[in-house]
Parts: C-alpha cells; structure tokens; sequence
C-alpha cells in the first residue's frame, strides 16, 4: 500500500502535462527537468548510498518509516509549489531571480534548474528531490524486507505481486489526476497533487503498520533485526568486483530508463498521436461519475486476474480468469467512448497484475531469470517502435488507434512485470546477505543515473525536434521514442551477455529460488 502511494505521487503531473504548459508555462524543458529531479540527490549528493547503509545498520523497520516521512515532506513542498498560494508570494519572486547559476553543476550541464525556468518549477523540483530521496530509500527498503520475509520460499512471487499491484499506482494517477485537476469544471492542477499528498499520509501509516508487524515476525523466529550485523563500508568492494552484479545493475538502468522517463510522456504522446474528440458536455461520457465507474471496473480486472493465479479449482481460476478479460474488454471500451489519453494509458499495468503471479511463481519453481529479462527486452524494444512508427500511421482512424494504442500499452506493461519478477530476486544470489540493502542501493544508484537524465532528455529532444509547436497535442514523439527504443536494444544484448556469465560463473540466475 506504501508503494502503491507512492507510485501515484510519482506521476502525479505526468497525465496533466499540457495543463501544466497552459496554467503554469512549463514548457517540454521545464517539465523534464522538473520530473527528472526526483533522483537528483540520490544521483549526485549520492543519498542513495547513504540509504543504503542507513537500511544495513538501522534495519527495515526504522527505514521504512523514514523514508515514508521523507516522502511526505517532499510531497507537501511539491504542493505548495503548485498551489496558488505560491503565485505573487515573494517567495516566488526569490525563485525568479535565484538559482538561475549553479556552480560545478552548470559546468557539467547537469543542474536542476536553467535560467527562465517557471518559479513554481523550481521549487516544485526542491519538493520533488526530497520525495525522490525518500522514495527510493523505500524501494531498496522494500525489495529488503521481502527477502527477509521471503528468501527460500516464494521471493519472485512476492517481488513480483508487490510491484505489480504497486503500478496499480499508476493506473489510478493516470485516471484521476485529470479528474481533480478539472473537477467542478474548474482547471486546478494543485488538487491532483493535494490528492498526491493525502496518500503519502496513508503511506506513512502503512509503514508505521509494517512496523509492528515486523516486530512480531522476528519475536516468532527469533531472529535479530538486520541492523545487528555489523557492516564495513569494505564490504561494498565485495559487490562493486562481482561482474554478474555490475551487469543486473547495468540491465536495470537501461530497462527502467526505458519505461519510468516513458510513463512520464506517455498521456502527452498519446494526445499527439490520437484523433480524439472529447464527447458533449452533457453526455455520461463527460461526466465524473463515469470516472469512478472506470476506476471500479480497473480494480475488478486487477483484483480477479491477480486472484486467478491462486486458485485451486478449475473452475474458480478459469471463472476468475474469463470475469477479469471480460472487465479489461469494458475497460477499454469505456476509455474509448471517453475518448481520453489519460484512462487509455491507465491499462499499463492492468496486464501485468494478471500474469506478474505466474511468473514469479514460475521462477521460485523452475528458474530462468536471466532468460525472463531477454524476453522483457525484446518486447520493450517492439512496443517503443509501435508507438514510433506504426501508431501515428493511424492518426486520423478514431477506432484503428485506440486499438493499437491499447495493445501496445498491455505488452509493454506485460514486459515491465518480468522485470520485478526476475531482476530483483537475482541480487541475493550475487551477494553476501549483511550488504544486501546496500547491493540494492548501488544498483538503485546506477538506475537513478538513468531516471534522472531521460526525462530530461525527452523533453529536450521534443523541444529540438518541435521548434515553433506551441500545441502540447501536436508534438513529434518519433526522435525520442526511438531513443528509448535503443535503451532496449542495449539491454537485450546485455541479457545476452548474463546468461553467458551465469553459465560460466554459476551464479545460479537460472536456477529455482525455493530450495529444498
């Protein structure tokens, strides 16, 4: 439930990008540099490490709740940013004439801020910063937690489910951020982060929940919490020689790179590429009930598809099954008779929630991680090429589209989930078990690299490749599909290169996780 929040305050702005062109001035630069800045003090302030070794020596419980408190913080100043508070105060005049030139940082072209950058960008990206600190010191304490819970039994399964039920986050972002921005028929883009900022509260009750929990689960086994191991920053030499560790590292900032940047455009791409006339005002279509209506019908398709997968009677499985594609197909024609960007893409991770269990079961019994991450590759790299040169020789077919659209979203969504599943399940395999929080900070580290820089590039890219388009729905996204779709070619021939080290080494990537 932590993450499921915090994945909607993720992309909170994503799916109301061109609101945010048109009531605060962002342009494709101001919005990339603003959304890439999540990682930013991870990346260069190197917090991630620090995350890491505060995970190894505090243990995931301590952890967990700081990183949620973290979050929150962010969140509110993000807000603020955002708000109408915000607009003529004089702090926004400070953020007018400040932070224009950043020392070194300029120097290097890699500073969050750019002079004439909007003042609420600015300080929308300090707020954003401090979430992304916290945000992935929770998913390092997250994957950590579910290798104490679950290492010799059911991992890829847990890893799996978690993540996928968590990119429900961003299914219920891409429908509802638009809905309260617009809501009252009033645009208002600091209601969907206000939104944002209610489930960060949720958030950091859920981890205050996991908490005890966790307290009760070492009072039964009678184990020590992690903290009690000792750890030497030594140790990280241990994980930073092991070539398998440095290419599971490599493979997840060029496919996450891929996918998370992606998901920020997304909406906007599909503005640029569809032919969607928006239904009369009074039709049930525009209303925001059919809103709900959606969301309800989502959760039905996430909740019978996921719950397929542990059925022991036939009957029930294939009854959940059928009911699950029967709610995905009403689903998607809803999005179609709404004609709206924002609920189209929200069937991103709809797929995935149904087969992440049956993956991940697959490997806890029968291996192949390495063999799941080519697959993923080959499909990402097919669905950025779809989205670059097959989808807009659709524009203009309302029907064709949409259809195209809606397909490609489910496969790529599909081929995310076989990342979870078998990525992170690998890294106890490569490493000691004291500085497995640490492991994962550094690959956390490496992704964050990747995080930080391809929003920013897109946007910098459609800016390039769109001189003089000022309509948001009318940009070329070819140049910068293309360049993720390359992010997947180099992550397909270093999948490649896994297997050969797994064979050679014998690190086991291949091999069940439930041992006997």
């Amino acid at each position: 439930m932590a993450m499921f929040c915090s994945y909607i305050f993720m992309d909170i702005l994503s799916p109301i990008k061109d609101l945010m062109q048109e009531t605060r001035g962002w342009d494709s630069t101001a919005f990339g540099t603003m959304q890439g800045s999540e990682v930013f003090l991870n990346v260069f302030v190197f917090f991630l490490i620090f995350a890491g070794i505060i995970l190894d020596k505090m243990g995931v419980r301590f952890t967990a709740i700081l990183s949620a408190a973290v979050m929150l913080v962010g969140a509110c100043v993000k807000w603020y940013a955002v708000s109408e508070s915000f607009m003529g105060t004089g702090l926004e005049a400070w953020f007018n004439n400040n932070l224009n030139y950043i020392p070194v940082f300029d120097e290097l072209g890699v500073s969050p801020f750019y002079e004439g950058m909007p003042a609420s960008a600015k300080f929308a990206t300090c707020g954003f910063m401090i979430f992304g600190c916290g945000c992935e010191m929770a998913g390092i304490t997250v994957s950590r937690g579910i290798v104490k819970w679950f290492k010799g039994r059911e991992m890829a399964l847990a890893m799996g489910s978690e993540m996928a039920l968590a990119r429900l986050g961003v299914a219920t972002c891409m429908i509802f951020s638009p809905f309260f921005a617009r809501l009252g028929g009033e645009v208002s883009v600091s209601r969907s982060v206000a939104f944002g900022v209610v489930l960060m509260c949720i958030a950091l009750i859920m981890t205050i929940v996991y908490f005890f929990m966790d307290q009760k689960l070492d009072a039964q086994t009678g184990e020590a919490e992690e903290k009690d191991d000792p750890f030497k920053i030594s140790d990280l030499g241990k994980i930073l020689t092991d070539a398998g560790f440095w290419i599971v590292a490599l493979l997840c900032v060029l496919y996450y790179s891929a996918i998370f940047p992606f998901q920020k455009y997304a909406v906007n791409m599909l503005q640029c590429n569809l032919t969607l006339t928006a239904p009369d005002a009074d039709s049930f279509w525009a209303s925001s009930s059919v809103t709900i209506i959606q969301y309800i019908i989502m959760l039905i398709v996430a909740a019978t598809g996921f719950a397929s997968n542990f059925q022991k009677k036939t009957n029930m499985k294939y009854g959940l099954l059928g009911l699950s594609i029967v709610a995905l197909i009403t689903y998607c024609y809803m999005g179609f008779m709404r004609q709206s960007a924002e609920s189209i893409f929200a069937v991103f991770p709809l797929l995935a929630v149904l087969i992440t269990p049956i993956l991940g079961s697959y490997l806890d019994h029968h291996g192949k991680a390495a063999s799941m991450l080519v697959l993923g590759s080959i499909l990402l790299i097919a669905c950025h090429l779809t989205f670059a040169f097959v989808l807009p020789m659709f524009k203009g077919n309302a029907v064709g589209g949409i259809i195209i659209a809606y397909t490609t979203i489910l496969v790529l969504g599909a081929s995310f989930s076989l990342v979870p599943a078998s990525l992170w399940p690998s890294v106890p395999k490569l490493v000691d078990a004291k500085v497995i929080g640490s492991a994962y900070a550094l690959i956390f580290w490496i992704q964050n690299i990747g995080l930080w820089l391809f929003p920013l590039l897109i946007g910098k890219v459609l800016d390039q490749t769109n001189p003089g388009v000022t309509d948001p729905t009318q940009f070329d996204y070819t140049a910068p599909l293309v360049m993720l779709a390359s992010l997947g070619v180099a992550a397909l021939v270093l999948g490649f290169v896994l297997k050969i080290v797994d064979k050679k080494k014998g690190l086991g990537l291949e091999l069940p996780n439930i041992t006997e």
